[in-house]
């Protein structure tokens, strides 16, 4: 009976251990294949995505190819929708042409994305509010109180009065943006049960020289515990140096970027908080650039909150702005490797930059993560596993340089836990499905 006993629990051991074996293999080709997603702009796709056929024909392509997931891009920077809304102003007219009232965008791509196998992700520019060069969104029209006042050397000035920019920002500390913002999230994910995530966009500042309200200063006058003395200056002024106006730091300025930091992360709290609420399974996703030593200046901390950001970079980053890393916050995070380069060695090797770095927060240095590899295993080891990484890749940058092109995309694909493509439209333009295609997905 002793030697029956063990022979059982010998035997109860081998099944538990082929059952390991069969779940380990099983998990491992589920995986296999990584994930792949594409993007659709609102405006730039707006007439392209205006029927049902269409978005059957552009959602069969994809599948074609190998793209696994796509976004729809639902909340442009005007601050305006593609669908119905109780709360923000619908777009159903961009450049002269105007949607058929009763097509849903959305609405017709989970429908026609589930019936293929596709997951849909639904994207909102969250603070933004304007298109400059059309003068257009609700920073022109219902809500100019919200828009960003920017310090330039010049002086303090509304976003809406430059029009340099293309976004007009919101500031992110007011309440109210915040307040309005989320209840758009709640509706979103309430009128769309069926949809597989959502992912934030544009959850940050202008820039280093956003927002200087006097609503941002008496916040971070809370924040900090002490009145400021001499504002702006105390966070940083100008000095003109060889003919051009540069930043000199005052001596609140690693607090400001501190205080910026904790904004950031504690909407994303919230905005997790409600998308859940709403929809508990939902994919609660965010894109960000991924130059991540300048990105302080957009006011994010997109990393891990294990990560030690002090340590690496103590002339911008104080030992609590660790606190505020919100990779932890997310189901899925896509860094944008918009790069020209490669390789790390292309950076060392080019005597130019080859495509414009005008993304919020860039800079012209020679560095190694200004590169699609270098800035990828970057954002790999600083987000430290929290969430599925999607390296992304902006396919104007490679202009007619198809190879470079696909390059850039098996680079995000060999470093990281996929790849995300930015933009349909360029890759229709271009007639570039056969690059995606031909990609080692595995």
């Amino acid at each position: 009976m002793h030697h029956r006993f063990l022979d059982k629990n010998k035997e109860q051991s081998l099944k538990k251990f082929i059952t390991i074996l069969f779940l380990l293999f099983f998990t491992v080709n589920i995986y296999a294949q990584k994930s792949i997603m594409m993007w659709m702009d609102a405006t730039a796709n707006f007439e392209r995505l205006s029927t049902k056929d269409s978005v059957e024909y552009y959602l069969k392509k994809c599948k074609e190819v190998g793209i696994t997931d796509v976004v729809i891009d639902v909340k442009p920077i005007t601050g305006e929708v593609l669908y119905k809304s109780e709360i923000a102003p619908f777009l159903n007219k961009w450049k002269g042409y105007t949607r058929p009232a009763n097509f849903d965008l959305l609405q017709t791509a989970i429908e026609e994305g589930h019936a293929l196998n596709i997951k849909v992700h639904g994207s909102i520019n969250v603070f933004s509010g304007g298109h400059s060069q059309f003068n257009r969104g609700i920073i022109y029209t219902t809500h100019p109180e919200w828009q960003s006042q920017n310090y330039l050397d010049t002086g303090i000035v509304l976003i809406s009065g430059i029009k340099t920019k293309l976004s007009g920002m919101l500031n992110p500390a007011n309440p109210a943006v915040q307040a309005y913002e989320l209840s758009i999230l709640a509706e979103l994910v309430k009128k769309y049960p069926l949809i597989d995530g959502i992912m934030l966009d544009r959850v940050r500042y202008d820039g280093m020289e956003a927002d200087f309200s006097t609503l941002s200063k008496k916040i971070f006058e809370k924040y900090i515990g002490k009145k400021v003395n001499n504002f702006p200056t105390d966070i940083f002024s100008y000095k003109k140096e060889n003919g051009k106006n540069i930043k000199i730091p005052g001596k609140l300025y690693k607090e400001w970027l501190e205080w910026r930091a904790s904004v950031i992360y504690n909407f994303f709290k919230k905005a997790r908080a409600v998308a859940k609420q709403n929809n508990p399974i939902i994919i609660f996703g965010d894109y960000t650039g991924a130059w991540y030593p300048t990105y302080y200046e957009v006011g994010v901390n997109w990393a891990s909150n294990k990560y030690d950001v002090a340590k690496d970079y103590p002339q911008w980053a104080t030992k609590k702005y660790q606190q505020y890393g919100y990779a932890e916050l997310l189901d899925l995070y896509s860094s944008g490797c918009y790069f020209y380069e490669v390789t790390t060695k292309e950076v060392q090797d080019s005597y130019s930059i080859k495509a414009a770095r005008s993304e919020a927060g860039m800079s012209n240095q020679k560095a190694p993560w200004y590169s699609v590899e270098g800035s990828a295993e970057m954002a790999m080891n600083i987000t430290m596993k929290a969430a599925p990484l999607l390296g992304s890749v902006y396919v104007e940058q490679y202009k007619q340089n198809s190879e470079q092109f696909t390059k850039a995309m098996q680079m995000c694909l060999d470093k990281t836990n996929g790849l995300m493509i930015f933009d349909l439209v360029h890759i229709v333009e271009r007639n570039w499905w056969s690059t995606i295609k031909n990609l080692q997905k595995n």
